[in-house]
């Protein structure tokens, strides 16, 4: 028989068994891909969910056919349909883990078992009494769903599968959505309300259809606020069929005060408008393409943002805006929902599931032409995409630690190469491998050399820790640092202090026998947090209260060592008791609103001294911060990581440039235990540059990226012997592999080694890490070599240039 086949990728499939699975269409179904599906899988014949990747018309002579389509209309479109298959092939995830990356929460199904009686069913003298208790409860509901039953009953599986296997009552299975929309009450007037005898009304029935006459729609919530009727006068109108009650979906927004669209003129220095004109040139030839926006901090790079973006909007293209920190999402939007009205979309995890779906749709149905957020906003699903913007695009925060590994400027490529738009990544400090590509030629490359209007960059000072314990200083604060925070307090000015390590003291340790608080699940030290008194783990959450005593010798001399901002604040708060005090980090933003609400606080000088972690250093833009301290400069600069040294000079680089972005002289003051080092020299000039001239050289002795990719394989299991045992194989497998190839693939491979941090969550790592070209035969190879079916409870997983090896 010829007939319609989709090729449907189902949810749950492992990596092993995740593939493309062909069934045939009904004829009365015309579902394209991005569509999802409930089909029967194995011989069972098991409903499960999936979604379309492909329709195709052929012999369906052996398909199963598909249950039911879900979708009314595709929720991806063809191009997020192809990033699917991207995402699979690049970062080792399977089909529906890219699915449910791309989708938001609340949008998703779930398949639910629900139950009725069998009507021919006729036995009952075959059912013992709790089957025939259970089956009257279901013929008493008609249908009901498992979980109801399981509330009433509680356990009733095997009652459920003994009525079933006797044929009582049938099992059937539905596809529920996780959020339903939001809805409201409109009214409209209906046939009847036209014709001339009427039906007796009171003044206010009267009065109540004229302005629904008018308006010709209109809800019910609005018309009580405009006449002050209550709802019994509309019902009653409903009631006497002179009225049309319906509900009409409502969008549920993260940010109520949109203020309305005011577009003035944008002024652009000579460097910007050179910026400007040539990337909406390259917007305007179709071809796409990659351009690096390179700027000092504060040289107005928003500015152009907002100038491409007037051009991009005007011709009905999508703008998707993508910064790196939650933090740093209000003061976009406040800034471009002041020039484009409710025609922007938020997209973060701060917000609700409801929230987060409704934004999806208004991009979906063409209502928002800007899509703000963080990296989930590179999957907006705009049917026409003009441009892309990522700022501070060497940032860490983009990539993702759980799967997909995806990294938004990987898929931020893949969709401007896609749809001929232009990808603008933008930074003060590019990542090397970013600022390589846009040296030779692969970017196009624009640089603002310069500060913004009359702001300047501020003067820095190092200050060395080691002289201030020589001198008898014991506090974290230097008496420089100590100095300037009086001196702008006293000018009516503000101070932002960094300290990238959040809780009280890092560890706490005993000076007699040489105990270390150490969690019980992971291999790491415990940090203090005096908020609540309690030791914690950063990584599993585990957490205990804090003695003085030790549990090892018993002496109660248990020392607490390291700072936290949580100490830095109480220290600042002793200093300079007549200051408030905002501390910004993990611990103090739990909430949903705290970011924002902590930042417009501050904003609006509410607080004098903002202490914060890594979240305070990007992008914000404070005109009255005159002064920056920075503690613990260099700690970050010398992990095993390859990246710290680019990673520490930017972070320096960022913080240091939120002073004086107003008319007033800024000041930086940088606290080391090495001042003579070259980074925070470097980083004190602002000098890019050069710190870019040594990193690349660095980069090429070692051979670390751009000159090669970087792939790490991770073994885990609650078993020690297990994990090992896993790794182990899978570097026999590469190796062989290889051999076969007659060395045609290239690799450096460092291990198989224990990880950096060998256990966390009570599970054993192992991993190796390898230097290679990120090609398709190399991700052949390692998925072969990955296919450890005979190891169970061992979870591998690999990742594509992490941004962290741990």
């Amino acid at each position: 028989m010829f007939g319609k086949i989709a090729e449907v990728a189902l949810e749950g499939a492992t990596f092993a068994f995740d593939k493309r699975y062909s069934y045939a269409l009904p004829e009365n179904e015309n579902p394209g891909p991005g569509s999802r599906v409930v089909v029967p899988f194995g011989r069972a014949n098991t409903k499960r969910q999936g979604i379309i990747l492909s329709v195709c018309t052929g012999e369906t002579d052996g398909l199963k056919e598909v249950f039911s389509v879900i979708d009314k209309e595709p929720v991806l479109n063809d191009e997020l349909v192809g990033m699917c298959e991207y995402m699979k092939e690049h970062t080792f995830c399977t089909y529906y883990d890219a699915v449910k990356a791309m989708l938001p929460a609340g949008i998703n199904y779930r398949l639910a078992d629900y139950y009725t009686v069998n009507t021919e069913f006729s036995s009952s003298s075959l059912l013992n009494d709790q089957e025939k208790e259970l089956f009257d409860f279901i013929l008493a509901s008609k249908e009901i769903g498992g979980n109801k039953i399981k509330k009433t009953f509680g356990d009733s599986e095997d009652l459920l599968a003994s009525l079933t296997e006797k044929e009582a009552v049938l099992k059937n299975c539905s596809p529920i959505r996780r959020m339903g929309d939001a809805t409201q009450k409109w009214v409209r007037l209906s046939p009847e309300a036209e014709e001339e005898n009427l039906p007796k009304l009171t003044a206010r029935q009267r009065e109540i259809l004229g302005v629904i006459a008018d308006a010709g729609c209109v809800s019910v919530k609005e018309l009580k606020y405009f006449t002050g009727v209550t709802e019994s006068v509309v019902n009653a109108l409903i009631q006497k069929n002179l009225v049309i009650a319906y509900e009409k979906e409502v969008f549920r927004t993260p940010y109520r005060n949109i203020r309305p669209a005011v577009r003035s003129e944008i002024q652009l220095t000579d460097e910007q408008n050179a910026a400007f004109t040539g990337m909406i040139n390259q917007i305007n030839s179709s071809c796409g393409g990659v351009s690096l926006l390179y700027g000092v901090t504060g040289s107005g790079k928003t500015q152009v943002f907002l100038k491409l973006s007037d051009e991009v909007t005007d011709k009905g293209l999508g703008v998707i805006l993508m910064v790196p920190e939650i933090a740093l999402t209000p003061q976009m939007i406040n800034i471009f929902s002041s020039r484009y009205g409710n025609k922007i979309a938020v997209f973060h995890s701060a917000m609700s599931a409801g929230q987060r779906m409704d934004e999806w749709k208004r991009i979906k149905n063409g209502e928002a032409l800007i899509a703000i957020g963080t990296r989930s906003a590179v999957f907006a699903p705009f049917k026409k995409l003009g441009l892309i913007i990522m700022d501070e695009e060497q940032e860490h925060t983009y990539k993702s630690e759980k799967n997909p590994k995806f990294h938004a400027r990987d898929l931020a490529k893949y969709r401007a190469a896609k749809t001929g738009a232009l990808l603008c990544l933008a930074s003060a400090t590019p990542s090397v491998e970013s600022y390589t590509a846009a040296l030779s030629g692969k970017y196009s490359l624009y640089t603002l050399k310069n500060r913004y209007g009359n702001a300047q960059l501020p003067e820095v000072s190092t200050v060395d820790m080691k002289k201030e314990i020589l001198s008898g200083n014991s506090s974290s604060i230097s008496g420089e640092l100590c100095e300037g925070i009086a001196e702008a307090l006293k000018n009516k000015k503000q101070v932002i202090v960094l300290l990238n390590r959040r809780g009280h003291n890092t560890y706490v340790s005993c000076p007699d026998c040489g105990y270390v608080a150490a969690c019980p699940n992971c291999s790491i030290s415990l940090t203090y947090h005096s908020a609540n008194k309690r030791l914690m783990c950063h990584y599993c959450g585990y957490s205990v209260k804090a003695e003085s005593t030790c549990p090892e010798c018993g002496q109660e001399h248990m020392k607490f060592m390291g700072m936290g901002t949580q100490k830095i604040t109480e220290e600042l708060g002793l200093l300079f008791p007549e200051a408030k005090i905002l501390r910004v980090d993990a611990d103090s933003t739990v909430s949903r609103e705290s970011y924002s609400s902590f930042l417009t606080e501050f904003a609006s000088g509410k607080y004098d001294i903002m202490v914060g972690t890594q979240m305070v250093a990007k992008g914000l833009d404070f005109p009255n911060v005159t002064l920056v301290g920075v503690l613990g400069a260099d700690s970050a600069a010398y992990s095993e990581d390859f990246r710290s040294f680019e990673r520490t000079f930017s972070l320096l680089t960022q913080v240091v440039g939120r002073a004086g972005r107003g008319d007033a002289a800024g000041k930086a003051v940088v606290q080391t235990i090495n001042p003579e080092g070259n980074l925070i020299e470097l980083a004190r000039r602002q000098d890019y540059d050069s710190f870019y001239k040594e990193e690349i050289l660095t980069r090429k002795l070692m051979i670390y990226p751009p000159y090669c990719d970087i792939c790490t394989v991770f073994t885990s299991s609650q078993s020690k012997e297990m994990a090992n045992e896993a790794i182990l194989s899978i570097f026999g497998k590469i190796k062989e592999i290889i051999n076969k190839k007659n060395n045609e693939i290239k690799l450096i491979i460092l291990g198989p080694s224990p990880a950096a941090l060998p256990k966390i969550n009570n599970k054993y790592r192992f991993r190796m890490i390898i230097k290679c070209k990120n090609n398709k035969q190399f991700r052949d190879m390692l998925r072969n070599a990955i296919d450890i079916k005979n190891l169970r409870d061992v979870t591998v997983s690999v990742d594509i240039n992490p941004e962290t090896i741990i």
